[in-house]
């Protein structure tokens, strides 16, 4: 039998660095304000960089950590919200700027909760064998999206990317196990990003109590099907939606006093589906975790969207 492990990550971040205090000169707000509702003190703005320039820049550092070429990837999959062209869509784009070789390549929104869901069909279609390596890519430009004018809004998304090389193992090596993944469609609408010239909308109190009640029984599940139990996890690492959710839901997994919890919201706010990537990433690369180290992924969000899996570091 076939299975696949993460084998390398990379992220990349615009420069252009937004503080709270920068935010306090556009809109009502200040910093005490915005770190006691959602735990953020700055973000990364894209200024000249586009969604593939973003994408590219994370994956060409993830192939470079894997020591594989762009040759070598069959299959290209970009989780994103904010492309603008619909076709070429952003995975081919990134593949051939890549000098990826006919690739398989498409995009998937399910919003903050993408990457897991990217990551799990790389997953699917290298056990069904249609593919043997794999680029995941995570990558949103929230800034086209935002409404500069709106402080429940404007300070708390931001733009970066991050990737991971998977690829075909035994199936005693696996390194990436089941997906729990699911929506609640009918409260679709409580976060939102519509119309040609899209502005992103949300209702703030809702999406609160419904990830920090009903994600941590359903990231419990993902755990079980991977044969863990949240105590033996190294690492947690969200979407990095709000600190609040964030801690909220560690505390009810009771992870170890060992497990590291991803809290890169901090620092980057909420880059949808590029914050998962983006955390493992920078977590692998301080060497907070480790070869091997069980980690569990989820994503949540617009949709009502959620997806996790466990998965082991490269």
């Amino acid at each position: 039998m076939t299975a696949s492990r993460i084998v390398a990550l990379g992220h990349y971040q615009p420069p252009k660095v937004l503080t709270n205090d920068d935010l306090a000169k556009l809109v009502d707000t200040d910093d005490e304000w915005i770190r006691s509702r959602v735990g953020i003190r700055a973000r990364h703005i894209a200024e000249d960089e586009t969604l593939v320039d973003l994408a590219t820049e994370a994956a060409q550092k993830a192939l470079a950590h894997s020591g594989r070429t762009a040759e070598e990837i069959d299959l290209v999959v970009v989780a994103t919200c904010t492309a603008i062209e619909r076709s070429p869509n952003t995975a081919a784009a990134v593949a051939a700027r890549l000098g990826v070789r006919a690739p398989a390549a498409y995009d998937i929104n399910t919003v903050c909760s993408g990457f897991s869901y990217a990551l799990a069909t790389a997953d699917h279609a290298i056990r069904a064998g249609a593919a043997t390596r794999a680029l995941v890519i995570g990558a949103e430009r929230m800034s086209d999206t935002i409404d500069w004018t709106d402080r429940t809004t404007c300070v708390i998304f931001a733009d970066g990317a991050g990737a991971a090389v998977v690829e075909a193992v035994p199936d005693e090596q696996a390194g990436i196990g089941p997906v729990v993944w699911g929506s609640e469609p009918e409260k679709g609408d409580a976060v939102t990003i519509t119309g040609w010239d899209p502005v992103i909308s949300q209702q703030g109190q809702s999406v609160f109590r419904w990830a920090t009640t009903q994600i941590a029984p359903l990231a419990r599940q993902a755990c079980l099907r991977s044969g863990l139990d949240p105590s033996e996890l190294r690492g947690f690492v969200a979407h990095q939606a709000n600190l609040r959710i964030i801690d909220a839901i560690a505390g009810k997994l009771g992870l170890s006093e060992d497990a590291v919890v991803a809290r890169d919201v901090i620092e980057s706010g909420n880059t949808s589906a590029a914050s998962i990537p983006l955390a493992l990433s920078k977590l692998v690369e301080r060497g907070e975790l480790h070869t091997g180290d069980p980690v569990l992924l989820f994503g949540f969000g617009g949709g009502l969207a959620y997806a996790g899996q466990v998965v082991r570091c490269p």
